[in-house]
């Protein structure tokens, strides 16, 4: 897995009224500080990314639908920090894929430096809940972002059969 990353299995809590599921709590692990709550969605077969933060650490939820979230680390290896902005990372260029959503409750850590972007996988519009570490500043946005099919980034975002 990417270094930085971290993976928290949710626990859906179901009774006669319904269900809960907690996402995030300042005494998990993987908590590092509150900047905001978001909520955005996908349709089927939609793309979105990939985006980078230079500071701000995501905390994805898939509540509703399914994604495949897709993360690549452009951070540098050691000796090429300065070429990113970043700190050297162990994982430099590696790619992780995980599935997510209402058949599989997980919440994805993403650290800064790390591309990332997700599929709606699922038949209908997928909702996402994100927890980021920094309130996001309309004048000068912490994201980069480069299309879907960026060859800087080696990714097919093509059905893959195991």
């Amino acid at each position: 897995m990417i270094d930085g990353v971290m993976v928290k299995p949710l626990k859906v809590i179901p009774d006669e009224r319904g269900r809960l599921m907690e996402c995030l709590r300042n005494d998990d692990e993987l908590f590092i500080r509150f900047g905001q709550m978001y909520m955005t969605t996908t349709y089927p077969g939609v793309v979105k990314g990939w985006h980078l933060h230079d500071t701000q650490w995501d905390n994805i939820v898939c509540v509703k639908g399914m994604l495949k979230l897709v993360l690549h680390d452009g951070r540098g290896a050691a000796g090429d920090a300065a070429a990113t902005g970043h700190e050297p990372s162990l994982t430099a260029g590696e790619t992780d894929e995980f599935f997510l959503g209402e058949h599989r409750p997980l919440l994805v850590r993403v650290p800064p430096g790390v591309w990332h972007g997700w599929k709606c996988v699922s038949s209908e519009e997928a909702f996402v809940v994100n927890a980021p570490t920094e309130v996001y500043k309309y004048d000068a946005p912490d994201q980069r972002e480069l299309p879907h099919d960026s060859d800087a980034i080696p990714y097919d975002w093509g059905v893959r059969l195991r």
